[in-house]
């Protein structure tokens, strides 16, 4: 499958790039693989690299979610269930790890799975076969199993919240994916693929970012990883009412809180400081952005409201290239 081909997965910063070397290494094997990282940096595209890069590549890429499903549910849901094993089971079913026979089953969240399911999960990595809900049959499987999670597993473990013999079989390998926020090089990559793809979708001919806009997404901290960025992306250019990108359509921007001496000119370490990531320097500017659109471009008003002198803004709006 293309989508997960490395070409197709957008990182050149020395965090992915390593990534990218372990994971070219550990796919032709047949070890099980635990992906750990926060949620929203792509975990679900590293387990399908580590697919589609193996001898099963030509074999199914099945994957469930174990937060998704409740607990009386998961259990059907991976291994199957006979016809009439519960109410309203009307049909014998196929469970995910027969689904995925010959192939790959990615097990995201696994955190999250309970841990009475995390016994019968451990038996099916041992056995390598599985039994029907409502069942005696014994089925053989062959299934490579990929785990994904954003928890410390060894800290669950501590706590009695994960088995510890299932966590030392998932944990063969570990894929650790870097937070954006540590893989800086590859947000300006990112931020332009996004840009490119949501105004295809939504015909918009929005030609990129101002380099103060860009400045601004490379400086964000990002907690919510490429996922934050990809939705940020998308709301902008929605909302774009311009050619490009400026700082003032960026959403995180438009959240940040002014602190009382943010337009305080005295405050000589002014480009040192930083609010969550983004410069002082930013945010003034956008905030006088605003306020000038607030007040239809009446320079006295806003350089009261903003509790400047009219002399101070015109050597900020000097400063930032802001004059008409």
């Amino acid at each position: 499958d293309r989508h997960f081909s490395r070409q197709n997965i957008i990182g050149s910063s020395p965090a992915m790039t390593k990534l990218f070397e372990v994971v070219e290494q550990v796919s032709p094997s047949e070890a099980t693989v635990l992906i750990h990282g926060e949620s929203g940096t792509g975990k679900e595209l590293i387990a399908g690299m580590v697919h589609y890069n193996s001898f099963r590549e030509t074999h199914p890429f099945i994957k469930i979610n174990c937060a998704a499903i409740t607990e009386t549910l998961l259990e059907s849901e991976l291994f199957g269930h006979e016809k009439g094993a519960f109410t309203g089971a009307d049909k014998k079913k196929e469970g995910k790890f027969l689904q995925a026979d010959k192939g790959s089953l990615l097990l995201d969240e696994v955190s999250e799975m309970p841990l009475s399911m995390q016994v019968k999960l451990l038996r099916v990595l041992q056995e390598r076969e599985i039994t029907r809900v409502g069942g005696n049959t014994v089925v053989p499987v062959d299934v490579r199993v990929i785990a994904a999670t954003n928890k410390n597993l060894t800290e669950m473990v501590n706590k009695g919240k994960f088995r510890e013999d299932l966590f030392y079989r998932l944990n063969v390998v570990l894929l650790e994916v870097p937070a954006l926020r540590n893989r800086g090089d590859d947000i300006p990559l990112l931020a332009v693929h996004f840009l490119t793809l949501f105004s295809e979708k939504n015909r918009k001919k929005i030609k990129g970012f101002t380099p103060a806009a860009m400045d601004c997404l490379i400086k964000y901290h990002w907690p919510g990883n490429v996922r934050e960025l990809m939705n940020t992306v998308e709301r902008t250019v929605v909302l774009a009412r311009s050619d490009y990108i400026d700082v003032a359509d960026l959403p995180m921007v438009q959240r940040q809180p002014l602190p009382e001496n943010a337009f305080d000119i005295r405050n000589s370490e002014q480009e040192s400081v930083r609010i969550e990531g983004v410069s002082l320097e930013t945010i003034e500017k956008t905030a006088i952005i605003k306020m000038l659109q607030a007040v239809n471009r009446n320079k006295s008003e806003a350089a009261r409201r903003l509790g400047i002198t009219r002399k101070t803004l015109h050597k900020k709006l000097k400063q930032y290239g802001l004059m008409p």
